[in-house]
C-alpha cells in the first residue's frame, strides 16, 4: 500500500489511476446490474424471491417459454421493421441534408443548428410533440395529407394497428435525422475538393462524382452511423410510451418496450431479464461494429 502511494505521489502510478477509476465506476454501475439481469433470465423470479440473489435455477427455461409465446414472433418482426426503417429513414435524410449543407451557402451553420434541436430534445417531449402532430381528429399530418389530397378521412395513426408502428417510425427518423446529419457532415468534409475537381475535369457528372467519390470514401463512416443507429434504435423507449403505448393489440409492441411492460406491469421479472440479454447480445453485436468501423477510419 505504501509502495503504491508513493507511486501515485510521484506520478508513476497516475496512469493506472486514470484508467482503473472509471473502469471500477463503470464496472460497479454496468457491471453488476448486467451480471444480475442474465442471472435472472435463468432464474425462476417472482414478487416475492426479486430481492435475493439466491433463487431456483432453471436454466434457458425462460428463453424456450419466452419464444414459445404467441406474441413473441409478431414483436420482433415488429422490432426489426422498426429497426431498419428507421435507421434507413434517418440515414438517408440525413444524408440529403449533409449534401445539402455541404454547399456551405450563406445562412447554412444556422439552418444547420436549427435541425439539431430535435436531437437534443428529450425523448418524452419528441413523443409529446409527435403526440400533437399524429392526432386523428385536429392533428397536423392529417391536416397536411387532406389538403394536398393524398387522403380523403382522417387517419388515426396511434390506435389503427396498421399504422401505429409507423407513427413511431415517422417519430423516430425525425428524432435521430439531425444525429445523422451532423456524422455525415464530418465525413464530407473530410473528403478533398481536389478529388472532385479532377473528376469534373475527366468529365464525370454529378451522379458519377457521387458512386466513384462520395461513397466510397465515406465508407468507414457510414459503418459506425449505421452501427451507432442500430445501438440507439434498440434501446428506443421514451417514444413508445408516449405515443402507442406498445398498441392497440401489440400492433407497435418492440421487444425493448415489452421487456419494461412483462417486468413492470405483469411483474413477470424473469421474461422481462430474458428479452434485455437478447437485446444486449445485439447491442453488443452493433458496439463490435461500430468500433471496427472508426478503427478503420483511423487508419484511412
Amino acid at each position: 500500500m505504501k509502495r503504491f502511494l508513493s507511486s501515485m505521489i510521484d506520478g508513476r502510478g497516475f496512469d493506472i489511476g486514470l484508467v482503473g477509476l472509471p473502469l471500477a465506476f463503470l464496472l460497479t454501475l454496468s457491471g453488476l446490474p448486467l451480471l444480475y439481469n442474465i442471472a435472472m433470465s435463468l432464474q425462476e423470479v417472482d414478487m416475492f424471491s426479486l430481492g435475493s440473489f439466491w433463487r431456483p435455477f432453471v436454466g434457458l427455461k425462460n428463453y424456450r417459454d419466452l419464444f414459445a409465446q404467441p406474441e413473441t414472433w409478431p414483436i420482433l418482426v415488429n422490432t426489426a421493421t422498426f429497426v431498419v426503417a428507421s435507421i434507413a429513414g434517418q440515414f438517408l435524410v440525413g444524408f440529403g441534408l449533409a449534401l445539402f449543407f455541404w454547399t456551405n451557402f450563406p445562412g447554412a451553420s444556422w439552418l444547420r443548428g436549427l435541425f439539431l434541436v430535435s436531437w437534443v430534445m428529450p425523448g418524452l417531449v419528441v413523443g409529446a410533440i409527435w403526440n400533437w402532430i399524429l392526432s386523428g381528429d385536429f392533428g397536423v399530418l392529417n391536416f397536411i395529407l387532406r389538403e394536398t389530397g393524398l387522403i380523403d378521412g382522417n387517419i388515426f395513426w396511434r390506435s389503427d394497428p396498421g399504422f401505429s408502428l409507423w407513427a413511431v417510425i415517422i417519430a423516430n427518423i425525425w428524432l435521430g435525422t439531425s444525429f445523422n446529419m451532423i456524422l455525415l457532415s464530418v465525413g464530407l468534409s473530410s473528403i478533398p475538393r481536389d478529388l472532385y475537381e479532377a473528376s469534373e475535369l475527366d468529365g464525370a457528372n454529378v451522379w458519377q462524382r457521387f458512386w466513384t467519390i462520395t461513397l466510397p470514401m465515406m465508407r468507414s463512416s457510414i459503418g459506425a452511423i449505421i452501427a451507432l443507429g442500430l445501438i440507439f434504435t434498440l434501446q428506443q423507449f421514451d417514444l413508445f410510451a408516449a405515443i402507442t403505448s406498445g398498441g392497440p393489440n401489440n400492433a407497435s409492441n418492440v421487444t425493448q418496450y415489452w421487456a419494461w411492460d412483462l417486468s413492470f406491469r405483469q411483474y413477470d421479472f424473469a421474461k422481462g431479464a430474458t428479452i434485455s440479454v437478447i437485446m444486449i447480445v445485439f447491442v453488443m453485436i452493433a458496439s463490435v461494429v461500430y468500433v471496427r468501423s472508426t478503427r478503420h477510419e483511423v487508419r484511412g
